[in-house]
């Protein structure tokens, strides 16, 4: 047999196990369970929150990337990033004194920095 919905509710076969309204849907024995079973006091500690962790991309990558990682923990992390900046710089201001031996301007010296970066990573030296 067919069921068909209007605006009165059901008609066909299908029946309701609700009866009333929604105020009155739970009372009785079951409310009283309900409300025995859910706790009164809930104790919320301070939400654990976990250390971002910041991985190198290029870690593992380029041929030189087995030594870098073999220095960095040889000499410690925060040593070990001193030099490497140390370095970056010198080799910036090398690329500097090129471009103005050569008069290049300043979009072609970034150029040229820009691409050092990329060699570096490519290679493994930023690993």
């Amino acid at each position: 047999m067919a069921t068909s919905i209007s605006a009165t509710g059901f008609k066909g076969n299908l029946c309701s196990l609700f009866h009333g309204t929604w105020a009155t849907s739970m009372v009785g024995e079951d409310y009283a369970m309900l409300v025995k079973s859910v706790p009164s006091h809930v104790r919320v500690g301070k939400p654990i929150r976990a250390q971002p962790m910041m991985k190198n991309v290029n870690e593992g990558k380029g041929i030189f990337a087995p030594a870098v990682v073999v220095a960095r923990n040889i000499i410690g992390k925060k040593r070990f990033n001193q030099i490497r900046g140390k370095a970056i710089a010198l080799h910036s201001q090398v690329i500097t004194e090129f471009c103005k031996s050569i008069g290049a301007d300043a979009k072609q010296r970034q150029g040229l920095i820009r691409l050092a970066k990329k060699n570096g990573e490519r290679l493994g030296f930023l690993a």
